[in-house]
Order: C-alpha cells, then sequence, then structure tokens
C-alpha cells in the first residue's frame, strides 16, 4: 500500500516531547518499511498546532488522497489534538476507502482491532459531544430563568428581534414603522378578519416583512403567535419579561389564542399557549 506521512510539531512540543520532525520521518520511515508499505508522499507542518485543520500540509494531503492509500503518523495527536476533528478526518477517509495507522498506538483501520478501537473513540466523541450540549443547555435555561427587565446588562437570550424590534445593548427596543405594521395586523384579526384578506391588505400597501417579502398566512401566524408583542419573550417553556413597547396586553393576545385555536378542525391539534395577566407591568 501507499503510505502518505504526516509530521507536526510546534515548537512547544518539540521542546516538552522531543518530537522532532527528522525524528518522527525516520521512525515512519522504518515502521513502513517493516510493514512493507511504499512511503510515497511526507507531509510536515513545522510549528503549527494540531488543535485545529489550519495546516497548510495537513490541508494538502488531505486533497491529495488519490495519490495515497492510508496515513501513518507516530501518535494520534501529531495529526489531531481535538477529538472531533479527529472523527471528522477519519469520517472523511471512509467514504473515500483510506485508511489511518499510527504506529505507537494500537489504531490501525487496515485490521479488525484497530477499526473496534477508531468506533469505540467515535462513541466517546458522540459522548463528549452531547455532554457539551447538555451543559450548554442546562447553561441557557439557567440564564433565561433569571432574566429580569430590571438591572443593567444584557436582557435577551441573543436572539434574532422579531418583526417590529431591534436590540440596543442586549434589550429588546421597538421599530416604530414594524411596530405599527404588528398593531395593524392584531386589530385587524381581533376585529374579525381573515388571515388570507390582511395579506391582501398588506401586500397591497407594500407593507412587507423585514426582508421585503410578501406576507402569507404562515409568517403571519409566526406574528400573532408571539407573547413578544404582549411583553413576553418565549424561550423553550419559559416566558420572560420584556420592558420594551408592547402592541397589546396579555388579556388581549389570549384572546387572539383562543379565537386562533377555534378555528382549528381538528380537535386533537387545538394546543393553546396562553401568557400570565395579572402582573402590574403591563397595566
Amino acid at each position: 500500500m501507499r503510505a502518505a506521512l504526516y509530521l507536526r510539531v510546534s515548537t512547544e512540543e518539540q521542546a516538552a516531547e522531543g518530537y522532532s520532525l527528522d525524528a518522527q520521518r525516520m521512525m515512519l520511515e522504518d515502521y513502513c518499511i517493516a510493514e512493507g508499505w511504499d512511503a510515497v508522499k511526507v507531509y510536515e507542518d513545522d510549528g503549527y498546532s494540531g488543535r485545529n485543520t489550519k495546516r497548510p500540509s495537513y490541508q494538502r494531503m488531505m486533497s491529495e488522497m488519490d495519490q495515497w492509500d492510508l496515513i501513518v503518523v507516530i501518535k494520534m495527536d501529531r495529526i489531531h489534538r481535538n477529538s472531533r476533528n479527529f472523527m471528522n478526518m477519519m469520517e472523511e477517509l471512509d467514504r473515500h476507502g483510506k485508511m489511518f495507522v499510527s504506529s505507537s498506538e494500537s489504531l490501525d483501520t487496515t485490521n479488525a482491532m484497530g477499526r473496534f478501537v477508531v468506533d469505540m473513540i467515535q462513541r466517546i466523541a458522540q459522548l463528549e459531544s452531547e455532554q457539551i450540549g447538555e451543559r450548554t443547555q442546562l447553561g441557557m435555561r439557567e440564564k433565561a430563568e433569571t432574566l429580569t427587565p430590571e438591572g443593567p446588562g444584557k436582557k435577551t437570550m441573543g436572539f434574532t428581534p422579531p418583526f417590529g424590534y431591534t436590540l440596543e445593548n442586549g434589550r429588546l427596543v421597538a421599530v416604530p414603522e414594524e411596530i405599527e405594521v404588528v398593531t395593524d395586523i392584531f386589530s385587524s384579526y381581533s376585529e374579525g378578519e381573515a388571515m388570507d384578506a390582511i395579506c391582501y391588505s398588506l401586500n397591497r400597501d407594500r407593507r412587507l416583512t423585514r426582508k421585503g417579502n410578501p406576507w402569507n398566512k404562515y409568517n403571519l401566524r409566526n406574528i400573532l403567535h408571539n407573547p413578544v408583542y404582549a411583553g413576553y419573550m418565549r424561550w423553550e417553556d419559559l416566558l420572560i419579561r420584556h420592558d420594551a413597547d408592547i402592541v397589546l396586553t396579555p388579556r388581549e393576545f389570549n384572546a387572539v389564542q383562543e379565537r386562533m385555536c377555534s378555528k382549528v378542525r381538528d380537535p386533537a391539534k387545538r394546543n393553546i399557549s396562553l401568557i400570565p395577566t395579572e402582573d402590574d407591568f403591563f397595566e
């Protein structure tokens, strides 16, 4: 088989671990001779970190897969110090029918044991990824639970502000011309006008969405269902109060939700989400 030898070292690693490029190359060439492989390509990244893939020789090696059959390194950390980047590389090698060997570790995808080890590494990487996701989700929820409209600092979850609002220093601030459109939408619907008719009127008058697109029942429904216009931001199952200008009171918003729910033909799909109405903040 045709082997691509990958060598990498940074100044700090060479001083601490003694992995000079020349030493790596000699060891890998001897290893290939012992295995009966032809060392056809040598890729060297001198002074680059293994924590990302922004390395010229690494990038060139991955673009020249047609010139070799397997990658050989001394240790896994020579090619990647990030488990996710390593598994991304392994997935790409697998798609192209290429193999990977770490000469000093039990990692050789040319045999069953090596493929088993890679599978275990992949599962560990997936576990790490899911645990990071869980911790991030928990942290975001804790942040959402502590957000209040009072005091300094950011007051949102860093979301894209909905039509009618913008963000200034982390706070929601009304956009007058957009809020005027939203006010007319809620007023028209509350007075009994159908969604199609509301969309037609808005589009006829060229009062379009923020991106300049026509209104339709889907983006109009998003407006009518969003409690932000009644003083609450929604994050998952939490309602977070904000202090920006509102379009209608919580009671008026709930009345709109009840009217929309009543128009759903299938009783099983009549899910309604109401918001608190007793807060003096809205009086």
